[in-house]
Formats: structure tokens, sequence, C-alpha cells
């Protein structure tokens, strides 16, 4: 009989440990005491669908105990569809602080977007300051200015899904400041007045698109870099002198080329003189054999010849006489 008994306590005992692990007895204990209507059979019906109760129960308890309506379905779909339920219900209560109308469908979307919403709420109550990245611009007279920018934003709950994040703001704050600068005439006058570029550079409405609302563009910084305008004006010297030296090159190479060329030809010319010389006895020689040419006049020709080396001799001494002198 005491046997009988131990065995059906071991047994209760055991059922109610396993009733106990599988549903959330505790978890429904605190809902009823917070004046949340969660029955048990839901909490069963979440284990089943494989979604962890308190997941589910303490957002409620809390967006209730808010003063935020919500349901446990929304809340149970929103889980289900990878999102982040105890953040969308934090950002509700922070919105709802705040005076900031924020729907649980536009919140649900904002954390399913990968955006952080309880974030995005904050930066909507207390706008944040973005820092831009040194900007480098050139003004009209070739100075280079090195300008660095503060961005306050607020975030804007209607945009944040599908709108452009911080770095499409830096982006456009930085065209925008190259855009102004470079349409300066003269470098000294943005160092003079420099909130012109953050006028300059609201008027672009740069927030359109984005995921935030601009509310002012402040120049936390402004130097004076290199003189773009002398480096390229001394670059292009300096490629206008290697042109100069390359057309030069090319003419003094062509003028080489012909005065190679005359004196090839002067060669060749020299070359038929000297093959006519060649022709010379032999035509002399015919012209015995033939009758047409006596010893007299051979000699006569001769004599000929001489006289006209000799002078060509006295005129070249001649000549030099005059150099030296």
């Amino acid at each position: 009989m005491n046997q009988s008994i131990l065995l059906i306590a071991g047994a209760a005992v055991v059922f109610f440990i396993i009733l106990f692990s599988f549903v959330p007895v505790g978890l429904w204990i605190s809902a009823v005491a917070a004046g949340v209507r969660v029955s048990l059979t839901s909490l069963v019906a979440m284990r089943l669908r494989r979604i962890p109760p308190n997941r589910i129960i303490l957002p409620l308890i809390k967006a209730d105990k808010a003063g935020i309506s919500v349901s446990q379905n929304e809340l149970e779909a929103h889980h289900l569809a990878g999102g982040n339920v105890d953040r969308v219900v934090d950002a509700l209560i922070a919105a709802d602080k705040a005076r900031i109308t924020l729907p649980f469908d536009r919140a649900a979307a904002i954390d399913l977007a990968g955006r952080d919403v309880l974030d995005a709420v904050k930066v909507s109550v207390n706008p944040r300051v973005i820092e831009t990245p040194s900007v480098s611009a050139v003004a009209k007279d070739g100075i280079e200015l090195i300008t660095t920018a503060r961005v306050t934003v607020r975030a804007n709950l209607e945009r944040l899904v599908g709108g452009a994040g911080e770095e499409t703001i830096i982006a456009r704050v930085g065209e925008g400041i190259v855009s102004s600068i470079g349409s300066n005439e003269s470098h000294k006058d943005v160092l003079k007045e420099p909130d012109q570029i953050s006028k300059t550079v609201l008027q672009k409405g740069l927030d359109a698109g984005t995921a935030f609302e601009i509310l002012s563009i402040d120049i936390a910084d402004v130097s004076v870099g290199r003189n773009i305008g002398a480096e390229l004006q001394t670059d292009q010297a300096e490629a206008d002198k290697r042109v100069a030296q390359a057309k030069a090159e090319e003419r003094r190479a062509m003028a080489v080329a012909v005065e190679q060329e005359n004196r090839a030809r002067v060669e060749q010319m020299r070359a038929k003189v000297v093959e006519a010389e060649a022709l010379v006895p032999e035509a002399i020689a015919e012209a015995f054999r033939a009758g047409n040419l006596g010893v007299m006049d051979y000699y006569q020709l001769q004599n000929i010849q001489e006289d006209t080396n000799m002078r060509g001799t006295i005129g070249r001494l001649a000549g030099d006489g005059e150099e030296d002198s």
C-alpha cells in the first residue's frame, strides 16, 4: 500500500514537473497579476508554434502598463516575421511619451527593414550631429580650401522605410560644399564669410528622399590648402616644354637626315666623276688607234690639263693665305 502511494506521488510530481515546464504557469500568473488577459491555452499554442511565450507576454505587459494598445496576435506575427518585439514596444512607448505619432504597423515595418526603430525615435526627439570628413574644394582663383561641417539631423519616421541613410546625407553635404566654394571668385570671400556655405547648402534641399530632416549645417573648420591653380599652370608649362623639346628634336633629326642624304648624293656624283675619268684614257687610246687624235694634239691636251691643275693649286694657296691673314 505504501509503495503504491509512493509510486502515485512520484508519478504526480513528474507529471506536474513536465506540465509546468511546458506550460508557463508562472508567466500566466504574472500576466494575470498585471491585468493582461492571457489564457493558458494561448501560451501552450505559442509553445506549439515554437514561439517563446516570454518574448510576447513580457512586452505585452509592458505595453499595457504604458497605455499602448497592441494585441497579442500582432506581437506574435511580428516575431514570426523575424522582428524584435521588445524593441518595437520600447519604441512605441518612447514615441508615446514624446507625443510622436507612431502606429504599430509603421514601427514593425521600420524594424523589419533593418533599422533600429528605438534609436530612430530617440533621434527624432533628440537630433543627432553628423560630422562630415574633410572636404577639399577649389575656388575660382585656384586656392584649395579644406572644410569640415557638422550636420544636425532629426529622424523622419515616415521616411525611415525606403529612405537613404547618413552616408547619403554626408555625400550630398560634401557635394554642396564643393559647389558653393567653387562658385566663389576668391578663396578670401569664403574665409571672410564661411556661413555662406551652410546657407547655400541648406537651400538645396539635401534631405529629400532620406530618412532624416536636416535642421542645420554648421561649418566647423576651414583651412587653406595648396595653390591648385599654380600647380596646374606649372604642370602645363612643363608639358609645353616637353612638347617643344620633342618638336625641336624632331626638326634636328630631319636636318641630320637631309644632310646625310645630300652627302650621299655628293658621293654618288663623285663616284660617277671617277668612273668617267677612268674612261678617258681608254677613249684617248681608241682615238689614237682610229687616227682621230695625233701626238701633238695629245701633248696639247696634257698642257691644258696641267695648266688647269696649276691654276687650281694657285687659287687654293691664295685662299689659304687670306684665311691665315
